[in-house]
């Protein structure tokens, strides 16, 4: 199937190698034609080293699949599903999705990368918003399978349905948000973990750094391969139940202390900056960056490995 994509930045780049991937067709476009020529160049980088890293097999032949388009009109002819992915702001994305809406294949399947806002704000004026769904990955998506899929009211089942299949068959975590929630799951699972990460800095609890050891040396290891229902479910004898019973007053406890916390101080912004700068200086943040990708790929490989032989 062809696939379209439209903004060419990190994330439009990133569904770009899920999608060709996945053995479908992309065409990439992007207001800036520009930027579209520095997306295949980075793509053109990035596919050999997840084929290092055993992520693909045949780099040539998913670059292949990836071309650049000159028009929207051109990448969204006969394209079965359309990913966009320019900034977090509505309007613009209302604005697009007009175009898209009256170029596209009357049963391509719309979806939105947006991080944060509900597809009943983004598409609510399109006249075929029966079709439109938010796809919101984690960053970046060839690396992290995770996607989130949601609609509106108004959208149709076999939208949906449709995208979990197609993001499945790309080799992605497809989960289902019931109802649209601003946020969606994944960034307000992060985002109460950074509210109280805030607090808890610029409260004089822990340094930034030692709050960073305390996930990546600590949750972060079981949350790899579990998810915190799971961590908990195995956290007492008898399981969840039994978990609830021994620890459930405790968490009540502080989850109201958290509740009624006072909001963290604009000042914690300044604080962490000049705390990770002296970590990582600003002209080295895309080596960061890098370094952050290449984790990522082991990771993935250990964590496939590891699936494999749990199934053997």
């Amino acid at each position: 199937m062809k696939t379209a994509i439209a903004g060419s930045g990190l994330i439009g780049r990133s569904w770009a190698m899920v999608f060709a991937r996945g053995g479908h067709d992309v065409a990439l476009w992007d207001q800036d034609a520009a930027q579209v020529d520095k997306a295949l160049a980075s793509i053109a980088q990035s596919l050999p080293l997840m084929a290092d890293a055993g992520l693909i097999d045949d780099p040539k032949s998913v670059r292949s699949r990836i071309k650049g388009a000159a028009t929207l009109a051109e990448a969204l002819s006969g394209a079965g599903f359309v990913q966009e992915n320019i900034a977090e702001l509505a309007e613009p994305k209302q604005k697009l999705f007009a175009e898209i809406e009256a170029l596209a294949s009357p049963d391509a399947v719309l979806s939105s990368s947006t991080s944060a806002i509900m597809p009943s704000i983004i598409f609510n004026a399109l006249k075929t918003r029966h079709r439109c769904i938010v796809a919101h990955p984690m960053n970046p998506p060839h690396l992290a399978p995770i996607v989130e899929l949601c609609g509106a009211d108004f959208t149709a089942a076999s939208a949906l349905d449709t995208a979990r299949d197609f993001m499945a068959g790309c080799g992605m975590a497809p989960i289902m948000v019931k109802r649209e929630i601003e946020g969606f799951i994944l960034n307000r699972l992060q985002l109460a973990v950074l509210n109280e990460a805030f607090r808890l800095i610029a409260d004089g609890y822990v340094s930034a750094d030692d709050l960073d050891t305390t996930i990546k040396e600590g949750l972060a290891l079981r949350w790899s391969f579990m998810g915190p229902i799971e961590t908990i479910d195995l956290n007492a004898p008898q399981g969840v139940a039994d978990y609830m019973v021994r620890y459930g007053p405790t968490i009540r406890r502080i989850g109201e202390s958290q509740s009624a916390a006072k909001p963290w101080p604009d000042s914690v912004g300044d604080q962490l900056d000049a705390e990770m700068r002296s970590k990582v200086p600003r002209g080295k943040l895309n080596d960061a960056t890098a370094w952050r990708d290449r984790r990522l790929m082991a990771l993935a490989v250990h964590k496939r490995n590891a699936e494999k032989k749990s199934l053997s």
